[in-house]
């Protein structure tokens, strides 16, 4: 009965939590995310906007903020906080996506370090702005001007998905399957992507690459092989907060 006393009080503790503790992952904060309560709030207005921190494989990750407060009891961190332990040189976001009823999988994708579009997918991944990619929905492409086979996504609004910042910068090139593509020239098109499903050949390559698909490449190819009338959905994105 002790050792379950003190096991409640470790995982209960009276002191809020810090972005060091969470960091560290000790055993007491650790138990405390698997339960579902350390959140990341912002302030909107009136409104408190708030993310349960998860646990995936390991790794911490910030889920899209909600248009809810965080339970009563919870921890909280404000979502600036959090976002600034993100090291822009190893950035990792993700996408889940769903078809037919159910979720198929998670798709991480490791950003190109310092670049506007990286950036940008970080905060529509995260929706700090109140806009996200989250419920939006990606589409095959196979009929299209870039060579290769790959999935649209991206547009969050009516007119296509306006970029949120001026992502004008320099972009590598890429001729391998996962490569993820930004639009730009187009602002009503800079919030957009394409992920690529196979690797070209012949000297090809794809432009204006700002991240890689690090794990989640069967995913895409699956969403590649649906209808253009299956609804395939981003039910949830984020970004990773641990290596």
């Amino acid at each position: 009965m002790g050792g379950q006393q003190s096991q409640q009080s470790q995982l209960n503790p009276t002191d809020p939590v810090t972005i060091g503790q969470l960091l560290s992952m000790s055993w007491s904060t650790r138990r405390l995310v698997e339960a579902g309560l350390v959140f990341a709030v912002l302030k909107d207005g009136d409104c408190l906007r708030s993310s349960r921190i998860t646990l995936n494989n390991d790794r911490l990750c910030l889920p899209c903020l909600q248009d809810q407060p965080p339970p009563s009891h919870a921890r909280i961190l404000p979502v600036s906080e959090v976002v600034a332990v993100v090291d822009p040189s190893f950035a990792f976001a993700f996408l889940d996506l769903a078809w037919g009823g159910s979720t198929k999988g998670r798709v991480h994708i490791r950003l190109s370090p310092y670049t506007p579009l990286s950036q940008q997918f970080i905060v529509l991944c995260t929706g700090q702005l109140g806009i996200s990619y989250r419920n939006t929905k990606l589409q095959p492409m196979k009929d299209h001007s870039i060579p290769g086979d790959c999935v649209s996504g991206g547009q969050y609004a009516e007119n296509g998905g306006p970029g949120i910042m001026d992502v004008v910068g320099e972009y590598r090139m890429s001729d391998r399957a996962g490569a993820v593509i930004g639009f730009l020239g187009d602002a009503t098109k800079a919030a957009q992507f394409n992920i690529t499903t196979r690797s070209l050949d012949g000297g090809m390559q794809y432009p204006n690459v700002f991240g890689e698909v690090e794990s989640g490449l069967e995913v895409v190819r699956e969403v590649f092989e649906q209808s253009n009338n299956t609804r395939i959905t981003v039910v949830d994105c984020g970004i990773v907060l641990s290596r």
